[in-house]
């Protein structure tokens, strides 16, 4: 079974800096693009950053110049590092890998995997 799993939230003071990690497992073929979600207490989840098989990358409006996502193709690993930290950055950060290609049995299969979810509060 694939799994996508987070690490490296936690509490942080405005400011300051986190990096997030997620490894993708399981018998998988190709991961076209990797990306991080967000999802604020009360508030709808929102695309935080995305890289694709090619480092194309793309940033929410709201991190540019302060997040940079990376990835490792090697390890099915990818990475958020999160400076200058604000407190309307708390929230749940959530790993996706869009389109994902696994084996199962003795056929390939493409779908969505999310991670379970880190949470990074942003506070004094």
């Amino acid at each position: 079974q694939v799994q996508l799993v987070e690490s490296g939230g936690g509490l942080v003071q405005p400011g300051g800096s986190l990096r997030l990690s997620c490894t993708a497992s399981g018998d998988i073929f190709r991961i076209n693009a990797m990306a991080w979600y967000r999802q604020p207490p009360g508030k709808q989840r929102e695309l935080v950053a995305k890289v694709w098989h090619d480092d194309n990358t793309n940033y929410a409006d709201s991190v540019k110049g302060r997040f940079t996502i990376s990835r490792d193709s090697a390890e099915n690993t990818v990475y958020l590092q999160m400076n200058s930290l604000k407190p309307e950055d708390t929230a749940v950060y959530y790993c996706n890998a869009p389109g994902l290609t696994y084996r199962r049995g003795v056929h390939y299969d493409t779908d969505d995997f999310w991670g379970q979810g880190t949470l990074v509060n942003v506070s004094s």
